[in-house]
């Protein structure tokens, strides 16, 4: 697969090859074309000799350049992962693309005709940035792995830095990798699920288990027992519906939850929320970045913000201390309201009501390092949250083998 000279450099990022029915492989580039992103597709009879189909997989003219492109199967019902070549009723197939303009992933959930080799997304599914996204932070260029011994697909995604590239080049390193999630479609068929990895529990120690937890208008409390600077903390809230009924009114205008949480962020005090965690936070609250839940009412509906504030990560100048925000898919009414968070130094990824929404952070504290970070539990709106369930752990050192 060589590019032509005019596409020399918007050509990149094969995925994984995948085996049609008709016995010919296949393979998709990331490509501009046109000023529309676009996934080139190529075809081998003997994987070494390949050459462009006739027209691409797909493309949008809502975006320009698509890098990491990654398309595979997903069951309608079930968790269990798919081989990438596996085609058979029952299935859907997701395109992800990494968005070079905005560093941003997203996915659209659709249909692959094999035949025709086409993706087409389904109806209501959005192809741009402004749609599904992996993860509303700092998640960009990821690929998927099927683990065919335990059936599962798992996202790895590059986590770069809140740093300018002068402090990069004195840091002596730049970007990690994110903590692995295992991937499936949610029962409506129309979004994916992300959760960390199993084995991520191995590494769960000093557990804390604290429940019926009331949180008063204004308050916060700290959770004890753990190290906060490496910690896998999950919680329940419970928000009684007397108090969801004094919910802010959602604005017309209200439609960017990014801007509504750089607007706000996690200091607001009006209605239900902001709520949440305070991580990697100093023991004065003078350094913390804060993932936080806001509810609001649209009629006759609840919508719910989840958020990360930054804005006081760090008493450090240099850093990037963007706030993001997404909305979630859930009713606070009938489901769980849940938050899982995974703090290791520098690296903070939350997943939201079991893993609909994903907001993945970097921050650099100077106080809230190593046995100087805290961990709070905080409720900064006009009415209590209730917890019903908070556990917490130190996490361990990695095995690498």
């Amino acid at each position: 697969m060589t590019p032509n000279e005019e596409e020399k450099e918007s050509f990149r990022d094969p995925t994984t090859a995948w085996l049609g029915p008709d016995g010919i492989w296949r393979v998709v580039i990331g490509n501009e074309r046109k000023n529309r992103g676009t996934s080139v597709l190529y075809k081998s009879k003997d994987f070494v000799h390949w050459t462009e189909a006739e027209r691409p997989l797909h493309s949008s003219s809502e975006t320009t350049m698509w890098e990491c492109p990654d398309l595979f199967p997903v069951l309608i019902d079930g968790e269990n992962a798919l081989d990438i070549s596996e085609i058979f009723s029952g299935i859907k197939h997701v395109l992800k693309n990494s968005v070079a303009r905005s560093f941003v992933d997203y996915y659209t959930v659709g249909v692959y005709d094999h035949h025709n080799d086409v993706y087409t997304p389904d109806e209501g599914s959005v192809d741009n940035e402004s749609g599904l996204r992996l993860d509303y932070g700092r998640y960009y260029a990821s690929k998927s792995f099927f683990d065919s011994e335990k059936k599962r697909r798992i996202f790895i995604a590059w986590v770069n830095e809140s740093t300018s590239r002068e402090i990069d080049l004195i840091k002596g390193w730049s970007g990690l990798q994110s903590f692995p999630r295992k991937i499936w479609l949610d029962k409506g068929g129309k979004q994916l699920i992300q959760w960390p990895v199993e084995e991520i529990e191995t590494l769960r120690t000093n557990k804390v288990d604290l429940q019926n937890i009331t949180l008063e208008a204004g308050s916060k409390r700290e959770i004890s027992g753990v190290t906060a600077a490496q910690a896998d903390v999950e919680i329940s809230f419970s928000i009684p519906i007397a108090v969801l009924e004094q919910a802010e009114v959602l604005e017309s205008s209200w439609t960017n939850p990014q801007e509504m949480a750089k607007k706000s962020g996690s200091s607001a005090n009006t209605g239900v929320g902001p709520f949440g965690l305070l991580v990697l936070a100093s023991n004065n609250i003078e350094e913390y970045t804060a993932i936080f839940f806001r509810i609001f009412k649209k009629n006759d509906k609840f919508v719910v913000l989840m958020g990360c504030d930054q804005k006081r990560s760090s008493v450090g100048l240099e850093y990037d201390k963007t706030n993001y925000g997404a909305f979630l898919d859930i009713d606070p009414l009938t489901e769980k309201l849940s938050l899982r968070t995974l703090i290791d130094h520098s690296i903070v990824e939350s997943f939201g009501g079991g893993g609909k929404t994903c907001i993945t952070t970097r921050a650099y504290p100077t106080l809230a390092i190593n046995d100087n970070a805290h961990l709070f539990v905080f409720n900064n709106g006009s009415q209590h949250v209730d917890i019903s369930n908070l556990n917490a752990w130190s996490l361990s050192q990695a095995h690498i083998n």
